[in-house]
């Protein structure tokens, strides 16, 4: 490159042990998260090899998928989790690596629990076997998500096989409306890229918007690359990401954190940085946005109608067609009036303090609506001890709202929070595929915390920005 590198592929450079046969780099991974569903297949295939663990202090373990957010005691009531369960534990045990237990104060969601204890930090490489792992790219490094087979691969050797994506800019620029959020922000890049945009591609977002972003924004706004098909998102670092890092129980400490941070600092991606694509987009076109349809890209500003089949590109018209049937929609329909039963607010995407604050101000002095059932579900116990110092719990339970315990919830309902039957749930998570929320005809439709606080009190989407 004539340029300079931009961070993705400087990083990548410097974890990159070999090239392959195949082609694909071998690549050391700086920091390995695991958790209760995707983990027990790949310890036992080290078993079956008679391998170890190679670096087991670079591996931390939490649960969150599987457990419920209700009643807590052990065993579970459900059979299948008390086994995951079980066997993360056991398999800690037997392998030397830490767990955040039920029992631990930092247990939580993995890609909150991160960033939470100053694990993810700008420069390194990390994986796990979720998809949303691209959250920790927020930090200005490179996060994987991976398959239970890649995870075994990390667990013996700390590398995995890998081909180097290609990199893509996407910019947005401009000061956002009141009432539009990070959510917001990824909705409408996915909707203008596309599901499968991003496929051979890394995202790097940049651009006035997310300079101006929060750190917990812009783990919001990596958190859903994967939707937009990209291998992994990320944002460059900045004194935002040094400030947020500093003081955490795994950051460094004293000197090592200044010399860590002017380091950070040197990573970002340079204006003569090199990039093999790019796209811009203004902040001022985004809206609070929610998606009617059976993907993430199939999305519309609130006050938007829901265009004709035929306005779609002709590979997407079929799908459009599917989306249609399924959520029992129409062609020019407008989304806001809908009338949904379920509202959730959680999840990887939007399940931190400054979610839950949002939501709090939306929800305070009204009333869930008659006939919805409303959870409100802290991503960490930490978020959890934090919201009810604020009092954002008696806010929510004044409301109407239910207040969990720490868990991925009904965000995929690997646990007893699901859709019941055809119910429409206004949700803050990242995926609105057929059956994702535990109901095979179960309706989802994507909004950020605060729109989803505003359809709770309504009973149907509604614009946030007219709550009182």
């Amino acid at each position: 490159m004539s340029g300079r590198q931009n961070l993705f592929n400087r990083v990548w450079d410097l974890h990159t042990v070999g090239t392959l046969a195949s082609g694909q780099t071998q690549l050391f991974i700086g920091q390995h998260l695991i958790h209760e569903v995707t983990s027990p297949q790949a310890f036992q295939m080290l078993r079956d090899r008679g391998l170890k663990v190679m670096y087991p202090e670079r591996t931390l373990a939490t649960v969150d998928h599987i457990i419920p957010t209700d009643n807590q005691a052990r065993p579970f009531l459900d059979v299948l989790a008390e086994e995951m369960m079980s066997a993360v534990e056991k398999n800690c045990r037997e392998f030397g690596v830490t767990l955040l237990n039920l029992n631990d104060s930092r247990q939580g969601i993995v890609h909150i629990v991160g960033p939470e204890q100053g694990l993810t930090q700008p420069g390194i490489t990390l994986a796990c076997g979720d998809s949303h792992t691209s959250t920790h790219g927020a930090f200005g490094c490179i996060a994987f998500g991976i398959g239970t087979s890649q995870v075994a691969d990390v667990l013996a050797s700390q590398t995995m096989a890998l081909g180097r994506p290609k990199v893509r800019r996407v910019g947005v620029d401009g000061k956002l409306h009141p009432g539009v959020f990070a959510k917001d922000v990824i909705l409408h890049i996915i909707r203008k890229l596309g599901v499968q945009g991003g496929v051979g591609y890394a995202y790097e977002f940049a651009g006035s918007t997310f300079d101006a972003m929060t750190m917990e924004e812009r783990m919001t706004v990596c958190n859903m690359s994967i939707e937009g098909g990209a291998r992994c998102g990320y944002i460059n670092p900045d004194q935002t990401t040094v400030e947020y890092l500093r003081g955490r129980p795994l950051s460094p400490k004293g000197e090592a954190f200044e010399l860590a941070a002017k380091w950070w600092l040197g990573l970002a991606s340079q204006p003569d940085s090199e990039f093999d694509d790019r796209v811009d987009l203004k902040a001022e076109d985004i809206e609070p946005t929610v998606t009617w349809g059976i993907n993430p890209a199939q999305s519309v500003g609130v006050n938007e109608a829901i265009g004709a089949v035929s306005d779609f590109p002709v590979g997407e018209q079929q799908g459009v067609r599917e989306a249609l049937e399924f959520m029992e929609l129409k062609e020019k329909q407008k989304i806001r009036g809908l009338k949904i039963d379920v509202a959730f607010i959680g999840s990887c995407t939007n399940g931190r303090i400054s979610d839950l604050r949002e939501a709090a101000k939306v929800a305070q002095g009204h009333h869930v609506a008659p006939n919805v059932r409303a959870l409100v579900v802290p991503g960490s116990q930490q978020v959890r001890v934090q919201a009810e110092a604020e009092g954002l719990h008696k806010i929510f339970e004044a409301a109407g709202f239910e207040w969990r315990a720490a868990g991925c919830s009904m965000c995929l309902a690997m646990n007893p929070d699901k859709l019941r039957g055809r119910e429409i749930c206004a949700s803050s998570s990242n995926r609105n595929f057929k059956g994702r929320q535990g109901s095979p005809t179960g309706r989802t439709l994507l909004m950020s915390p605060a729109m989803v606080a505003a359809a709770a009190i309504n009973g149907a989407v509604a614009d946030v920005r007219e709550m009182a």
